[in-house]
Formats: C-alpha cells, structure tokens, sequence
C-alpha cells in the first residue's frame, strides 16, 4: 500500500466498489485511507 499514491488509493478504493469486490479487500483500501486521514467525503465533493 505504501507504493499506492493517495490519487491512486481513492481511484483503486472507488474501482473496487463499483465491481463489488471482496469486502475485505475493500476494508483494507478504506482501512489505508483512514490511516492517511484521507476524507472520502472531501475527495468526492472536489
């Protein structure tokens, strides 16, 4: 994940969403994201 740039998290975070892909793997985009105090609100919204 350290690799990932927070642009690319949130567009890796969203993809996986939209294709409904394993929860857990989903948990731990979001998980990252709140690590990196990434507000998905702010970045849907900009």
């Amino acid at each position: 994940m350290k690799y990932l740039t927070d642009q690319l998290l949130i567009e890796v975070y969203h993809r996986a969403v939209d294709l409904q892909l394993d929860p857990d793997f989903i948990e731990l985009l979001n998980t990252e994201i709140e690590r990196r105090n990434i507000r998905l609100a702010q970045v849907v919204s900009a």
